[in-house]
């Protein structure tokens, strides 16, 4: 506490010597000079000296500078040639020179009040805005965190209508089927009884494979059992049969497994990419490379179709203005600490993930979590 006090005591002192000094300086000057320019004109000189210090330096270094002023202008120069008797024109100079300062003061002062209002208002302000502004940055970060959960409970949710899917209505359509071959076996010579039974058990057989299909693509086990990319050549293959688009996936033979939110997160990624590719840009190829380097996963989605016009690119950088898929995708990789690029002209469009992977230690706590719903 005492480093301010001092400053500000050198700082009024050093007002306070200025003051003096520039009056002398200039009375100093003036009778030096006195016998050129003549008396009249030491008042004159000494009012811009008497302005500056009340404009800048405030009310007590410009009262000193005025009785400095007053005092040797009077006795000092004016009236060493009339052996200190004042005259009447001498002395209604001294009034006005006085009247005036008092009025430049007065106004300085003013202003310095002013001045040390809109200070102190703009002091307020900028408080104001740091504390709105740690208010937005705590909203936005239990948005995150929201966000985060959300995605996360999705994908347990997920995980949980493909166990029932599998569980319940795969056993019960399994039975059904096979009860549906066994009256089939009865009604051999009923010829039309018989046609309507294979017809219905070939029904039974494609909604079998639908939901067989459903549970795998909500949330496909090959993920969970074998990693992520046993996973990836299972759904690009059906991918590409059902969709008649060539996919090209480079994923190197030891790319090893990763942590479960990672996993999810690219499979999910290149999902998303495929769809809007099928959806959206009309190539009849589609190429898939992952590649991992240390601490990090470089996952990119590339297509030879139409490209993203650019008024449509740039609306999709911006905030809020992406679909629900490219937001998705986004927000998964923001959450692992990875950044998302699209780059699009008329000959494709090319999406590049970065992703940060944690250490060893996380990945196997991470996979042990994995195996613990399969075993419940």
């Amino acid at each position: 506490m005492s480093r301010p006090v001092s400053s500000s005591r050198q700082t009024s002192a050093f007002r306070y010597i200025f003051a003096a000094t520039a009056t002398l300086a200039i009375l100093w000057a003036f009778r030096t000079l006195n016998p050129f320019i003549g008396d009249n004109v030491a008042y004159v000189i000494l009012l811009p000296v008497i302005t500056f210090v009340a404009w800048y330096w405030g009310l007590g270094p410009s009262i000193l500078a005025i009785v400095l002023a007053l005092g040797r202008a009077t006795y000092w120069l004016v009236l060493a040639q009339s052996a200190l008797v004042p005259n009447r024109g001498r002395a209604i100079g001294a009034f006005a020179f006085l009247f005036a300062s008092m009025v430049i003061v007065a106004l300085g002062e003013s202003r310095r009040r002013d001045n040390e209002k809109l200070r102190n208002a703009q002091g307020e302000l900028e408080t104001r805005v740091r504390e709105r502004t740690e208010e937005l940055d705590t909203a936005n970060q239990h948005l995150r965190m929201l966000s985060a959960r959300l995605l996360h409970l999705q994908d347990e949710e997920r995980r949980r209508i493909a166990r029932e899917l599998h569980d319940s209505i795969g056993q019960m359509l399994a039975a059904l089927s096979m009860n549906l071959a066994g009256v089939r076996g009865d009604i051999d010579r009923l010829t039309r009884t018989a046609s309507a039974v294979v017809d219905s058990e070939n029904l039974v057989q494609q909604m079998s494979t639908e939901v067989r299909t459903i549970s795998h693509l909500l949330h496909p086990p090959l993920l969970d059992e074998a990693g992520l990319p046993s996973a990836l050549h299972w759904y690009c293959d059906g991918f590409s049969q059902r969709s008649k688009i060539d996919v090209d996936l480079d994923c190197p033979t030891d790319f090893g497994r990763l942590p479960r939110d990672v996993e999810t997160a690219i499979f999910r990624l290149v999902q998303e990419c495929l769809t809007n590719i099928h959806r959206h840009s009309e190539s009849a190829t589609a190429k898939i490379h992952l590649q991992h380097h240390g601490d990090e996963v470089v996952v990119t989605v590339e297509d030879k179709g139409r490209g993203i016009p650019p008024e449509k690119l740039d609306e999709m950088r911006l905030p809020g203005m992406a679909g629900v898929g490219l937001t998705g995708m986004r927000e998964r990789v923001r959450q692992l600490g990875g950044t998302l690029t699209i780059d699009s002209n008329n000959h494709g469009t090319r999406i590049a993930a970065r992703i940060q992977v944690p250490e060893m230690d996380a990945i196997g706590e991470s996979m042990t979590g994995t195996s613990s719903p399969a075993a419940a």
